[in-house]
């Protein structure tokens, strides 16, 4: 397995992880936006750049659950 697989297995594991804790703290929120990113980052070194987009606005949309559930 070389060191791309490896960042892509963390990646996608670490949103996998956050996601499921996500009711327990907004800032699994925060930490599965930031997974995101990495997925995004991985999908784009990839070469799987429909993937990399998509994570970003992933990233983006649990940024925004993030802050408004820090402001409620």
């Amino acid at each position: 397995m070389d060191q791309l697989t490896v960042f892509g297995l963390v990646a996608v594991t670490a949103m996998l992880v956050t996601y499921a804790l996500e009711e327990r703290s907004p800032w699994f929120i925060l930490a599965f936006a930031c997974a995101c990113l990495l997925g995004s980052a991985y999908g784009f070194l990839q070469g799987a750049w429909p993937f990399g987009v998509l994570e970003a606005v992933w990233a983006v949309v649990a940024a925004d659950r993030w802050r408004r559930r820090v402001d409620r």
